[in-house]
């Protein structure tokens, strides 16, 4: 757990907003559905993705963490994104611009998770 909180601190040093205790006390203890709203076919739309892969070293939290500093997403979809990543062993968590897919990969990266950035 010391991990996580060094995290935490970090993230409060950096955004200035304090999700600990959202974090340590979800509403729920399993992933709800989220709705995606029907964009149509994006291929080729010049949107780039970033993607995170499982591993036998980061646990859950850990990943669960880092996906709400590097992609400022809710709790809720962070869950589902790691349940994802944990169950199907990967996630797409996070779609934008190049420059952005590459910041938040670089985030996500510090805690020594598969991440990488392509094209749509």
């Amino acid at each position: 757990m010391g991990r996580l909180k060094r995290i935490l601190d970090w993230r409060l040093s950096i955004f200035g907003d304090d999700r600990r205790s959202e974090i340590a006390n979800p509403k729920s203890s399993a992933p709800g559905v989220l709705d995606r709203p029907d964009v149509g076919d994006t291929k080729g739309s010049g949107g780039w993705i970033v993607t995170v892969y499982d591993n036998d070293h980061n646990t859950m939290d850990e990943v669960l963490v880092i996906l709400i500093v590097a992609t400022q997403c809710p709790v809720q979809e962070a869950e589902i994104e790691t349940w994802e990543v944990h169950n199907l062993g990967r996630s797409v968590v996070h779609h934008g611009g190049q420059a952005e897919c590459e910041r938040v990969a670089e985030t996500i990266r510090q805690i020594g998770i598969r991440v990488t950035v392509t094209e749509e």
